[in-house]
C-alpha cells in the first residue's frame, strides 16, 4: 500500500486507550499503528483519568494525547468527545475519524470547521442494555449520535451486511462495509495459565467483556447444569466489567458453590493468549454484537466455537463454528455437552478455523481500504509540512 498523494493527517477519537478493554481500542489501536507506518500522520484522543489531561507520548509512531474527561457513567464519554471533537475541529487534519455511535455526536464540531468525518459504526449501541436500564437517557442520546452522523459524516464505515442494511432502510444512507481484522498468532503452551491461575484441567473458555448482552449468565447456567460427575472440565470466564461492576456481581452470584467454575478478572499479554491456546472450546453466547472481535481472535488461535445464531456471528464464522439458539440455555446445554463428549468434532473445527479466518479477515486488507474511504468524496487539501 503506497500513497500517492502527500502525507495524510488523520484524528481519531472514540475510544478509551490503546488497551485492549473493548472492540474499539482494539480496532484503533491496529488501524492507527498500521497508518502511522504507511506515513500517515496519526493522532489519537484519548481519555483521561480524570480532568486533569495526561502527558501526550508516542505509541508506535501514532500521537496519543489525553482529553479532560469527567468522571461517571456516561459523563466520561460524553465529556471525553466533546473535548476531543474541538481539538480535531482546530487542529491541522485531513480527516477525523470518529468510532462508534456515543461519540458520533460531536461529529458535526469538526465537520463545521471545514474538516472531512469518517465515522465507524462499531454496532448500535443504543441497544445495549446499560443503556436501555432506567430512564433510557443513554439510549436516546446515542440515538441523537446516530442522526448526527447520517446527518453530517462525509463517509460511513460499518463492520456487518446487518448493520449495512439498517442504515439503508431506515435512513436512505449508503455506507461502505469494511470487516474488522485479525492477526496470526503464535500459539502457546500452558504455562502462566497453571502457575498463577492454577488451571490444569481442560477448559471451557469465555473471553470478553462481562457485559449483559454478552450474556456470559447464560453459558454459566448452561454450564452448571451439566452433571460434575460427567467431566472434569471447568469453565473459565475471562474478562473485565464495563462501568459497573454490578453484572459481574450477578455472574458471582450465579456460579456460588461451583468450583469448577473460575473468574480470571481482565486479561491481557501472555495469560490471555495462553487461555486462548488451550482451551478446549470457545463459547460466545452474545445477544447483539457489531462485529465480535473476540471469536476472531479464538478462531485465529484454531479454536472450535460455540456461538449464538446472531447474524454477526454467522457472518463471521459462516459453517466453521457451532450454533446455538440465541437466548436458549437448554440449546446451549446440549451443545456444550456434545462437544465435550466428542473431541473428534471439536477436532474438526479447530483443524479448519485459523486458515478460514485468517485468510478471509486481515488487518492490511482493512487498513488500505480505510485509506480509499479517506481518499474518497469531496476533494479536499491535504496537510504538507
Amino acid at each position: 500500500m503506497k500513497q500517492k498523494r502527500g502525507r495524510l493527517s488523520v484524528a481519531m477519537f472514540g475510544q478509551k486507550d490503546h488497551d485492549r478493554s473493548g472492540g474499539v481500542e482494539v480496532v484503533v489501536t491496529e488501524l492507527s499503528t498500521r497508518l502511522a507506518a504507511l506515513g500517515c500522520r496519526v493522532t489519537c484522543y484519548n481519555r483521561s483519568p480524570g480532568i486533569s489531561r495526561k502527558k501526550t507520548h508516542n505509541y508506535k509512531s501514532v500521537l496519543e494525547t489525553y482529553v479532560p474527561t469527567f468522571p461517571g457513567k456516561g459523563a466520561a464519554a460524553v465529556s471525553s468527545s466533546l473535548f476531543a471533537a474541538l481539538a480535531c475541529a482546530f487542529g491541522s487534519y485531513d480527516i477525523v475519524h470518529i468510532h462508534a455511535e456515543g461519540p458520533a455526536a460531536m461529529c458535526w464540531i469538526p465537520k463545521f470547521m471545514g474538516k472531512k468525518v469518517v465515522v465507524t459504526v462499531h454496532g448500535l449501541d443504543w441497544k445495549r442494555q446499560k443503556w436501555t436500564d432506567g430512564r433510557g437517557l443513554g439510549s436516546k442520546y446515542i440515538r441523537w449520535g446516530e442522526r448526527c452522523l447520517v446527518k453530517w459524516a462525509d463517509q460511513i464505515i460499518v463492520l456487518s451486511r446487518d448493520i449495512q442494511k439498517y442504515f439503508h432502510e431506515i435512513y436512505g444512507r449508503e455506507t461502505v462495509l469494511i470487516p474488522n481484522g485479525v492477526n496470526r498468532p503464535e500459539r502457546r503452551k500452558a504455562n502462566l495459565i497453571k502457575t498463577i491461575l492454577g488451571l490444569t484441567e481442560p477448559y471451557v473458555l469465555y473471553l470478553a467483556r462481562l457485559v449483559p448482552e454478552k450474556q456470559a449468565d447464560l453459558l454459566i447456567k448452561a454450564f452448571r447444569k451439566i452433571p460434575k460427575e460427567s467431566n472434569g472440565f471447568k469453565l473459565v470466564i475471562a474478562g473485565g466489567s464495563s462501568d459497573t461492576d454490578r453484572y459481574e456481581a450477578k455472574l458471582k452470584s450465579l456460579a456460588a458453590g461451583d468450583d469448577r467454575i473460575l473468574f480470571t478478572g481482565f486479561v491481557r499479554g501472555e495469560i490471555l493468549e495462553e487461555l486462548y491456546s488451550n482451551a478446549y472450546v470457545y463459547v460466545l453466547p452474545s445477544s447483539l454484537e457489531g462485529m465480535p472481535l473476540s471469536l476472531m481472535e479464538a478462531m485465529s488461535y484454531g479454536n472450535c466455537c460455540l456461538v449464538s445464531d446472531i447474524p454477526e456471528c454467522i457472518e463471521v464464522a459462516e459453517d466453521k463454528a457451532v450454533l446455538f439458539r440465541q437466548g436458549d440455555v437448554d440449546d446451549l446445554q446440549k451443545k456444550l455437552e456434545e462437544l465435550i463428549s466428542h473431541p473428534e468434532i471439536v477436532e474438526q473445527y479447530r483443524i479448519q478455523a485459523a486458515d478460514f479466518i485468517c485468510s478471509k479477515y486481515d488487518w492490511d486488507e482493512v487498513t488500505r481500504q480505510t485509506l480509499e474511504v479517506y481518499e474518497t468524496g469531496e476533494d479536499y487539501r491535504l496537510t504538507r509540512r
